[in-house]
């Protein structure tokens, strides 16, 4: 019976030791480069039917917010993971990335724990069966932080993203899409410090999407956002039109689309709103929670 008890003991020690290798390499540990910014250049490839793409060079720079849009399977993750891969005319797309204007080192395309670039999609889960303070001190430990002090930093902020409250002693396993992806982009600005930020469809998974702009520009982050919401594409710096699986366009924010998107904001913050009522079990009243009735609502 002691030597069933001696092997579980075994294989619960090196779990847990294969577990904090997974974790640190899930956030890419950015030890190396984490106080570092990198500009991005995206060089041409071509569509499906072997055009080159509509541009001669997308430059993304620390700050910059862009939006990908265009109908499904017009080739937006695909743009994404071109970036995420730092494809070098070696994937389908035939596009080029280069790292400050330069073809990025070898160390950096091969090893996840030497990139710059954390990439978020919506069918992002965690399986590991720990609370989120011991699933955070795991990576703060491999980067050598203190711990608790970023542990509770982290939380409040993904709180802040998200209406579903996180809580320290929540099993990571046990969080929905929106907290996990929540205490994943916090995770990516406080602890990890990733300088690029790839996010694919967050909008889905009830994210306060203003107040994560507002904290990405606040931390410097690039980021990139593959959506279908009106409101992130208008909220951008730049946006990015795809078809037939290609760049064709990429479009800079007008005067108009500026005085549009002020209503846009508010009927995305109505919506919020009224979504975290409902799952609050409040009832709806058309006097108190109906939404201003300006030219758009009315």
């Amino acid at each position: 019976m002691s030597h069933f008890k001696d092997l579980n003991y075994y294989y619960k020690v090196n779990f847990l030791a294969y577990l904090e290798t997974y974790i640190n390499q899930l956030f890419h540990d950015h030890a190396m480069h984490s106080d570092q910014t990198y500009e991005i250049t995206i060089l041409p490839g071509t569509n499906r039917d072997g055009e080159k793409e509509g541009f001669d060079r997308i430059v993304i720079r620390p700050g910059d917010t862009l939006s990908i849009v265009g109908p499904t399977g017009s080739g937006k993750s695909a743009f994404i993971n071109d970036i995420e891969v730092l494809a070098q005319d070696d994937t389908v797309t035939g596009r080029t990335i280069l790292m400050d204007d330069a073809e990025p080192p070898e160390e950096m395309v091969r090893d996840p724990a030497k990139k710059p670039i954390a990439l978020l999609t919506q069918n992002t889960r965690v399986i590991a069966d720990l609370t989120v303070a011991r699933f955070l001190a795991l990576h703060i430990r491999a980067r050598e932080t203190e711990a608790q002090q970023l542990v509770t930093r982290t939380v409040d902020l993904a709180n802040e993203f998200t209406g579903e409250k996180i809580r320290e002693t929540m099993r990571m396993s046990a969080l929905s899409g929106g907290q996990t992806r929540s205490l994943l982009i916090a995770d990516a600005i406080l602890i990890g410090r990733t300088p690029i930020l790839l996010l694919d469809e967050i909008e889905n998974a009830g994210i306060n999407k203003e107040r994560v702009i507002t904290c990405l520009r606040e931390y410097q982050k690039a980021v990139i956002f593959v959506t279908h919401d009106p409101y992130l594409a208008l909220i951008t710096d730049r946006r990015i039109i795809m078809r037939n699986g290609a760049v064709s366009a990429v479009l800079e924010p007008q005067g108009d689309e500026r005085e549009i998107l002020a209503t846009v904001s508010g009927m995305d913050t109505f919506l919020w709103d009224l979504r975290e009522k409902i799952r609050r079990g409040d009832l709806i009243s058309k006097s108190r929670d109906s939404p201003k009735k300006t030219g758009v609502y009315a």
